[in-house]
């Protein structure tokens, strides 16, 4: 059986693994990270990748390509990491200096396409027509339309988060708009309206000093137990998640809604989110709104290792 390296480079660490063609993870090794550029991000991949040959090794074959799911824009057909975020751009040919660098094969996409086709080859019986969404320290969401992932004319389509949702709470996104969903629902939402909130609403919610983030964790425990802010702040997120996945929904058609990320991972938002699912605006969705079936910590590890398989078998999503 074929086996991959597969790479997952995320806001606070990499994960690099051997993955085989079935999804299993044969092996893996964390390595922080923090906040990088891209020169220092691939600088970092390359240190990390040699101590993970060194150190860990393969598992009973070598591998047959190396998959990369990286935060930001990413042309996969080039094999170019265009971006982090506008403040973050130097366009970088990491899958040529990867290849270079290692003797193999290198494919490279942005991290929740690469989840989308971990979804769809590890997961869904039926992925031509899917939406998956990836709610953590951001909202982001790959939509697959007759077998393609929707990508757009510079690579950025699927940045969902960047959508309003109907639900005001008063903030006001980097991205020059206010009331955006990921200001609302996700990790760093979550933390700006806590604080934006606070003043006004009762509550035994701890607010850290910045640049440390309130724990959602916290806010949902302290939600089930009816502190008043922390209820709010639960409503609104699940609220502007359900008007989302109704957006999308009427948008792309899809047979299945899946979602991932950490914020959903326990299941207590995800429960609240579906109640508030109008059934009409959803009734073609066949396959069903639903949480993934993927471990959560590893969804972005299998991704890297189907970017790589769906390329060498020339069945990669585009």
């Amino acid at each position: 059986m074929k086996t991959c390296l597969a790479l997952d480079l995320g806001g606070t660490k990499l994960l690099i693994g051997q993955i085989d063609e079935a999804g299993n993870i044969l092996r893996h090794k964390r390595y922080d990270s923090g906040r990088l550029d891209q020169i220092a991000a691939s600088a970092l991949i390359v240190d990390s990748l040699d101590d993970y040959i060194a150190t860990v090794g393969f598992e009973e074959t070598s591998p047959s390509a190396i998959g990369v799911g990286l935060v930001g824009r990413v042309d996969p057909v080039g094999g170019v990491w265009l971006q982090i975020d506008p403040g973050r751009s130097v366009p970088t040919p990491l899958a040529s200096e990867l290849t270079t660098r290692f003797g193999l094969p290198v494919f490279i996409d942005n991290d929740v396409k690469s989840a989308a086709q971990a979804v769809a080859r590890f997961e869904l019986s039926q992925a031509d027509n899917f939406i998956y969404i990836n709610v953590g320290t951001g909202i982001a969401a790959a939509c697959v339309v007759s077998g393609q992932i929707i990508r757009g004319g510079h690579f950025n389509a699927g940045e969902v988060g960047h959508t309003r949702v109907g639900v005001n709470v008063g903030v006001t996104c980097g991205c020059g708009r206010a009331e955006c969903v990921e200001l609302i629902a996700s990790g760093i939402g979550f933390d700006r309206c806590a604080r934006l909130l606070s003043p006004t609403r009762t509550t035994q919610l701890s607010i850290p000093a910045e640049p440390a983030r309130v724990d959602v964790r916290d806010i949902f425990a302290l939600s089930r137990e009816g502190d008043a802010l922390c209820v709010e702040l639960v409503e609104n997120a699940s609220e502007a998640l359900a008007n989302l996945v109704m957006n999308l929904v009427r948008v792309t058609d899809p047979e299945t809604v899946v979602l991932g990320g950490g914020i959903l991972s326990d299941g207590y938002i995800f429960e609240k989110m579906t109640a508030k699912l109008n059934p009409t605006t959803v009734r073609f969705v066949t396959g069903g709104v639903r949480l993934t079936r993927l471990d959560a910590d590893m969804t972005g590890l299998l991704g890297a290792g189907a970017v790589a398989m769906n390329n060498l078998k020339s069945q990669v999503i585009l």
